[in-house]
């Protein structure tokens, strides 16, 4: 029995363990986000495609390493994300460069859509396949309410409940 408990315990650490840093994570990447409602680190930004693109490579519920890029060195034809506001709301958007204008610092898209470097988010750098989506449901508000903050809560009165049992009741001496 005794051996069982300690193996239990082991256990419910690592899980501890395990959770908290998850939560770490997920914290960080919801307190990184830029003006536009999109994680960035430094120049590095973390797009989740939650659209269907016409654009080959890039699926719905895909996470997208984007490298912030100076106009200069984006050329006609590059893919280029780029951060669009609509009623005050900003929307990623993703095109193929058809000019580049560097004394104004701008681009625009094959469509006609055009973008100042304030607006450009970078080019793409790395694709992971299937991860946004999940990404997306653990970032959003009532996801990050339900698997980050209510477990967390749950785990506080619990040990607030011990902690009144061993005051009234004493240890638990084996």
């Amino acid at each position: 029995m005794k051996g069982l408990k300690k193996v239990k315990k082991i256990l419910f650490t690592i899980i501890g363990v395990l959770y908290f840093a998850f939560a770490l994570c997920m914290t960080i990447l919801l307190l990184n986000r830029n003006d536009y409602n999109v994680t960035q680190f430094g120049d590095t930004s973390l797009i989740i495609i939650s659209d269907e693109v016409s654009i080959e490579g890039y699926e719905k519920g895909d996470l997208v390493v984007v490298k912030n890029t100076k106009v200069e060195n984006i050329q006609k034809g590059d893919v280029v994300f780029g951060y669009k506001l609509e009623d005050k709301v900003a929307h990623v958007e993703i095109g193929t460069v058809g000019e580049v204008y560097p004394d104004e610092e701008s681009i625009s898209f094959e469509n006609g859509d055009t973008y100042s470097k304030k607006f450009i988010a970078g080019k793409p750098e790395k694709v992971y396949k299937g991860i946004g989506s999940a990404l997306s449901v653990i970032t959003s508000q009532w996801g990050f309410l339900f698997i980050v903050l209510l477990p967390c809560f749950l785990i506080f009165i619990y040990e607030i409940y011990a902690l009144i049992i061993e005051i009234k009741y004493g240890a638990n001496e084996e």
